[in-house]
């Protein structure tokens, strides 16, 4: 059985924590491993963080393991509980899963594909709303490469659960991006620019809910260093011009938050 592991990133994250543990913890996958790394919070987050250590042991097939020291920031956080980990499958976690059985059907659809990893639909909340429902494709694999990437296509990374291997290959995250450090990492292993590209499987299911804020979203200034450094990125990798790949980004990005009423209401309509 593949053991998975899941990172979670904190700083002064006492009122986020506890539901995105809890959400971890209510997994039903029997080898899962959490990895908390904490930038030296100073409103209890740490204490959270050991409660919910000392309530979890002894449970079978659960471990947490966690750190609380000055970091350079969340990708460096990110770094550090790839390295600190040792699941055979790796994923970056801050948000909630919508279903128990989340991880099961991401190990189950990467174990049955033979693929590097796994990408699911996303949709961002705030108080229970969607405002944003990423809901990208299987992105066209063809040549090595995914030729929609070219179009502003990109998986949504709080989905993303890649196999150790790929870390191995392709290295970690670029620390030197404040906010499009994972744009520019997914750019670097599915783009096949300088190697054969990482090859995923797409569950078309909706298995992560995300607050709506974050890293790249904080107002215009952070919006327009988000687009900077994303330019960067594609230019690293060969994408001359930049501006349309990111012309073409922006244009989905304002499509999901179309989609996000569609999305509500089908759900109500559901109830």
């Amino acid at each position: 059985m593949l053991k998975v592991s899941v990172i979670m990133t904190t700083h002064n994250s006492k009122e986020s924590f506890l539901p995105g543990f809890a959400s971890i913890a209510e997994q039903d996958y029997p080898d899962l491993e959490v990895v908390i790394i904490d930038g030296a919070s100073t409103d209890g987050t740490a204490e959270l963080i050991r409660k919910a250590e000392r309530a979890s042991a002894g449970r079978a097939g659960f471990t947490v393991r966690w750190i609380s020291e000055p970091d350079g920031g969340i990708y460096e956080a990110m770094n550090k509980g790839i390295a600190g980990s040792s699941g055979d499958i790796i994923g970056v976690m801050n948000d909630r899963f919508t279903e128990r059985d989340a991880i099961s059907r991401m190990v189950a659809a990467i174990e049955a594909s033979g693929a590097d990893g796994v990408h699911t639909d996303l949709v961002y909340t705030d108080h229970g709303r969607c405002v944003r429902y990423w809901h990208m494709g299987d992105g066209d694999f063809r040549n090595g490469h995914y030729r929609a990437l070219s179009f502003g296509w990109l998986p949504a990374h709080p989905t993303l659960y890649l196999r150790r291997s790929v870390y191995e290959k392709y290295g970690t995250y670029d620390t030197s991006l404040k906010s499009s450090s994972d744009y520019e990492y997914m750019l670097r292993i599915l783009s096949g620019k300088k190697d054969r590209a990482v090859r995923l499987c797409y569950l078309p299911e909706v298995l992560v809910d995300m607050s709506y804020g974050g890293t790249s979203n904080g107002g215009f200034s952070g919006y327009f260093r988000n687009m900077a450094e994303a330019r960067e990125a594609l230019i690293r990798e060969g994408y001359r011009p930049a501006w349309p790949v990111i012309l073409c980004r922006i244009l989905r990005t304002l499509d999901q938050y179309r989609q996000a009423r569609r999305y509500d209401a089908v759900k109500t309509d559901l109830k």
